[in-house]
């Protein structure tokens, strides 16, 4: 089982609500948010008996909060491996300009190789 979970920005840091249930948190941080988010799902769904872990959620984040909580991925390096003008890729995360729906799967897959990719490096020593 998955739910959906909607992360916007607010001025005193994040709040989520689920997309099919009447749940919703804050969080000063995402980390925080994301254990309050849990909280609230377990408090939810504590009456049917129903355990809810992380990896039942599917947190929704825009660019500009993606890119804000992830600083480690480099923008420049990400836009030359997915073909995006850095430059356009610049304004999608400062969110001056809003991605197209295939332009914003474009770069989700793109991470998305990233991350298999990584997944599957090993260090020797």
């Amino acid at each position: 089982m998955k739910i959906n979970m909607i992360v916007e920005k607010t001025k005193t840091g994040y709040s989520a609500y689920a997309e099919n249930y009447p749940v919703f948190t804050v969080g000063k941080t995402l980390e925080e948010l994301k254990s309050n988010i849990l909280e609230a799902m377990n408090l939810h769904f504590e009456k049917q008996g129903r355990i809810i872990i992380a990896d039942n959620l599917r947190i929704h984040l825009d660019l500009p909060q993606f890119f804000a909580f992830y600083k480690v991925i480099n923008a420049k390096a990400l836009s030359e491996r997915i073909g995006i003008n850095q430059s356009l890729l610049a304004q999608y995360i400062k969110g001056h300009k809003k991605p197209s729906p295939r332009q914003a799967e474009r770069i989700f897959k793109g991470l998305q190789q990233v991350g298999k990719e990584l997944a599957t490096i090993q260090f020797y020593t």
